[in-house]
Protein backbone atom coordinates (compact mmCIF):
# COMPACT_ATOMS: atom_id res chain seq x y z
CA UNK A 1 0.00 0.00 0.00
CA UNK A 2 1.55 3.61 -0.73
CA UNK A 3 1.66 5.65 2.33
CA UNK A 4 1.80 9.34 3.41
CA UNK A 5 4.04 10.42 5.74
CA UNK A 6 3.72 14.12 7.26
CA UNK A 7 5.80 14.15 10.97
CA UNK A 8 8.26 16.21 13.25
CA UNK A 9 11.39 13.60 14.48
CA UNK A 10 13.52 15.04 17.64
CA UNK A 11 16.57 13.64 19.34
CA UNK A 12 19.04 14.95 21.58
CA UNK A 13 21.71 14.90 18.90
CA UNK A 14 20.54 16.09 15.27
CA UNK A 15 23.68 16.52 13.55
CA UNK A 16 24.04 12.45 14.34
CA UNK A 17 20.49 11.97 12.77
CA UNK A 18 20.85 14.52 9.76
CA UNK A 19 22.81 12.07 7.81
CA UNK A 20 20.33 8.83 8.08
CA UNK A 21 17.72 10.96 7.75
CA UNK A 22 19.26 12.35 4.01
CA UNK A 23 19.53 8.97 2.88
CA UNK A 24 15.95 7.90 4.11
CA UNK A 25 14.75 10.93 1.96
CA UNK A 26 16.48 10.03 -0.50
CA UNK A 27 15.13 6.50 -0.82
CA UNK A 28 11.98 7.43 -0.14
CA UNK A 29 11.94 10.80 -2.48
CA UNK A 30 10.70 12.98 0.54
CA UNK A 31 11.58 15.87 2.49
CA UNK A 32 12.51 17.23 5.55
CA UNK A 33 13.73 20.57 7.15
CA UNK A 34 15.04 22.02 10.42
CA UNK A 35 13.01 23.59 12.93
CA UNK A 36 13.83 24.75 16.29
CA UNK A 37 12.56 21.28 17.63
CA UNK A 38 14.35 18.88 15.36
CA UNK A 39 13.06 17.64 12.15
CA UNK A 40 9.83 17.92 10.28
CA UNK A 41 9.66 15.23 7.23
CA UNK A 42 7.37 14.35 4.67
CA UNK A 43 7.98 10.29 2.69
CA UNK A 44 6.02 8.65 0.41
CA UNK A 45 6.16 4.95 0.51
CA UNK A 46 5.11 1.24 0.07
CA UNK A 47 4.78 -0.72 2.78
CA UNK A 48 2.44 -3.76 3.85
CA UNK A 49 0.39 -1.21 6.47
CA UNK A 50 1.35 2.03 8.46
CA UNK A 51 2.45 -0.05 11.82
CA UNK A 52 4.53 -1.43 9.65
CA UNK A 53 6.06 1.29 7.88
CA UNK A 54 6.27 3.46 11.46
CA UNK A 55 8.14 0.57 12.98
CA UNK A 56 10.75 0.27 10.38
CA UNK A 57 11.42 4.24 10.02
CA UNK A 58 11.55 4.73 13.81
CA UNK A 59 13.75 1.81 14.10
CA UNK A 60 16.26 3.20 11.49
CA UNK A 61 16.24 6.67 13.31
CA UNK A 62 17.02 4.98 16.63
CA UNK A 63 20.12 2.86 15.14
CA UNK A 64 21.21 6.43 14.29
CA UNK A 65 20.54 8.19 17.64
CA UNK A 66 19.07 6.11 20.54
CA UNK A 67 17.13 8.62 22.01
CA UNK A 68 15.10 9.74 19.03
CA UNK A 69 11.38 10.58 19.37
CA UNK A 70 8.65 10.34 16.18
CA UNK A 71 5.15 11.62 15.79
CA UNK A 72 4.02 10.60 12.18
CA UNK A 73 0.65 11.16 10.70
CA UNK A 74 0.09 7.69 8.25
CA UNK A 75 -2.01 8.46 5.37
CA UNK A 76 -3.56 5.96 3.33
CA UNK A 77 -6.66 6.31 1.04
CA UNK A 78 -9.28 8.05 2.94
CA UNK A 79 -7.48 6.94 6.29
CA UNK A 80 -5.17 8.90 8.49
CA UNK A 81 -3.44 6.81 11.35
CA UNK A 82 -1.23 8.95 14.18
CA UNK A 83 1.27 6.96 15.80
CA UNK A 84 3.83 8.93 18.85
CA UNK A 85 7.10 6.67 18.71
CA UNK A 86 5.80 3.24 17.91
CA UNK A 87 2.51 3.25 20.15
CA UNK A 88 -0.72 3.94 17.29
CA UNK A 89 -2.42 6.65 18.95
CA UNK A 90 -5.75 7.06 16.46
CA UNK A 91 -7.29 6.18 12.94
CA UNK A 92 -9.23 8.52 11.29
CA UNK A 93 -10.94 9.57 7.87
CA UNK A 94 -8.00 11.68 6.36
CA UNK A 95 -10.95 14.20 5.74
CA UNK A 96 -11.84 14.07 9.50
CA UNK A 97 -8.11 15.03 10.16
CA UNK A 98 -7.71 18.75 9.70
CA UNK A 99 -5.21 19.97 6.92
CA UNK A 100 -1.90 18.00 6.38
CA UNK A 101 0.88 18.37 9.05
CA UNK A 102 -1.09 19.31 12.25
CA UNK A 103 0.12 16.84 14.54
Amino acid sequence: MRLRLVGRISTDDPSKLRPALHEIARRYEGTYRTTAEGFEVEFVREAPDARDANRELLTELRRAVKKTRLRAEWTHGTTLERFFDYVPKGTLRASDAGPAGTL
